[in-house]
C-alpha cells in the first residue's frame, strides 16, 4: 500500500535483489507482546526468506530495568559502549532504527559518529502516550522525537494521517511504509467459532492494557454479550476490579492468539492514539469485523466509511462512529467473509520490499 488508494504492488529493483546484511535496532522485543514486536519479527522472517541476513539488536542482549509506570517494558542499560562494539563487529550493509529508546539513541549516536546513514520508523505516538500518563501536553515532547528522527535518511511511517501529523510537527524525510498480516496464522476458524460457549456477541480487544489504549471506553459500553480482553499491562488490576464481568485472558501469541480472534463476533479498537493498529488487520484476517472511532489509525486502515482505503474495494468491513456502542452494533451486521478477503490486501512480501527500498545501503 504505497499510499492511500491502491493495494501494494510488487516492486523489483537491483537494490532489492542484492543480498544484504541488515541491522534492525529495537527497544521493543520479546517477551513483549505488541504490534511493534510482531511487525519486526514478521519483517525479519520475510527478509530472511528473501535471502537477506538480519541482525536484531534488542534488549535481550543487555542488562535491563523496568520502564517507569510500565514494568512489562524492559529498558536496556549500558548501551553506549556496547552498542558501538556490536554494530562495529557485525559488518552491516544497512541500519534501521525502529524505536526511540535507549538502544535507538545509542545506535543513532554510533551511526552519526561513524558516518553511516540509517533509517528510522515512527511506530508509536509516544508524545501522546506520555501526555496520557502525565499532566503535560504532547506538544512538549515533540521536539525530542523530532531531534531523534532529524538525522534519519528516511522516517518510515505507516499511514497518511500520521505522515501529515509529523509533517505538521516539522519532521522531514518521511517515507510510506505500510503493514501486513500473516494469513497463514490469522484466518477464519469456523469450528472454533461454533464451539465457543461464551454468551454472544463476543466483543474482543487485543493489545496493551494501558491507559493510552482507552480500553475503559470499550468496557463501559452497554452492548449485551461477552467482553474479552487479550493482553497485559499496567492498568490490568484496576480494570479487573472495575469490570468484574469482563473476561481477561492475559497475553496470547501464536495459535492461541489466532484462536482468540476467530471466536469473536466483533473486534473493538478503542484507541485514539495508535499510528496504525496491526491488531485490526489480524482480526479482519480471522473474519472479524472491526468497531472503532473515526480517528488516525482506523481511518487509514479501514477507510473513513469502513470500506477500506483502496480503489476497487466496495464492501464494508468495519464500522466507525464517535459513539463506540453504535459502532459495535453496526459492525455486528457485517459479513465475516468480506473481512477475511479484505485482509489479504495487506501482503507481507510487498511490505518487506517497501522497507528494503527505503534503506540506505553502504557501498
Amino acid at each position: 500500500m504505497p499510499d492511500t488508494s491502491t493495494a501494494p504492488a510488487a516492486k523489483t529493483t537491483a537494490a532489492l535483489a542484492k543480498s544484504l546484511a541488515i541491522c534492525i535496532v529495537t527497544d521493543a522485543w520479546h517477551p513483549q507482546v505488541n504490534g511493534v514486536v510482531r511487525t519486526l519479527d514478521t519483517l525479519r522472517s520475510e527478509l530472511e526468506t528473501m535471502g537477506h541476513t538480519v541482525h536484531m539488536l534488542t534488549p535481550a542482549m543487555f542488562k535491563t530495568m523496568p520502564c517507569p509506570t510500565y514494568p512489562e517494558i524492559r529498558l536496556a542499560l549500558g548501551t553506549r559502549k556496547r552498542v558501538s562494539e556490536i554494530m562495529a563487529n557485525w559488518h552491516i550493509d544497512a541500519v534501521h532504527i525502529a524505536t526511540e529508546g535507549p538502544l535507538g539513541w545509542a545506535a543513532r549516536r554510533w551511526c552519526i559518529k561513524s558516518g553511516r546513514s540509517f533509517t528510522t520508523a515512527y511506530h508509536t505516538a509516544f508524545p501522546e502516550y506520555i501526555a496520557a500518563r502525565t499532566p503535560l501536553p504532547a506538544s512538549w515532547f515533540y521536539p525530542l522525537f523530532r531531534k531523534f528522527h532529524s538525522a534519519s535518511s528516511g522516517v518510515l511511517v505507516a499511514t497518511p494521517t500520521v505522515r501529515q501529523m509529523l509533517t505538521d510537527h516539522g519532521f522531514k524525510n518521511i517515507v510510506p511504509w505500510t503493514r501486513g498480516v500473516d494469513s497463514a496464522q490469522f484466518h477464519p476458524m469456523p469450528a472454533a467459532y461454533a464451539d465457543c460457549t461464551l454468551k454472544r456477541p463476543v466483543q474482543l480487544y487485543v493489545g496493551r492494557v494501558a491507559v493510552e489504549k482507552n480500553i475503559e471506553a470499550f468496557l463501559g459500553c452497554k452492548v449485551p454479550g461477552t467482553k474479552v480482553v487479550v493482553g497485559e499491562g499496567p492498568v490490568m488490576t484496576k480494570l479487573k476490579a472495575k469490570f468484574p464481568d469482563v473476561q481477561f485472558w492475559g497475553a496470547k501469541s501464536g495459535a492461541e492468539l489466532a484462536a482468540a480472534y476467530a471466536v469473536a463476533d466483533v473486534f473493538v479498537f478503542p484507541s485514539k492514539t495508535d499510528t496504525f493498529g496491526l491488531v485490526m488487520i489480524e482480526a479482519l484476517a480471522a473474519g472479524v469485523p472491526v468497531a472503532a472511532y473515526p480517528v488516525q489509525g482506523p481511518v487509514d486502515v479501514l477507510g473513513d466509511r469502513g470500506k477500506g482505503p483502496f480503489k476497487g474495494w466496495k464492501k464494508q468491513i468495519a464500522a466507525l462512529n464517535n459513539n463506540l456502542e453504535v459502532a459495535i452494533q453496526d459492525a455486528l451486521t457485517l459479513e465475516r467473509t468480506d473481512c477475511a478477503e479484505f485482509a489479504k490486501l495487506y501482503n507481507w512480501q510487498a511490505v518487506a520490499e517497501q522497507f528494503l527500498s527505503a534503506l540506505q545501503v553502504e557501498g
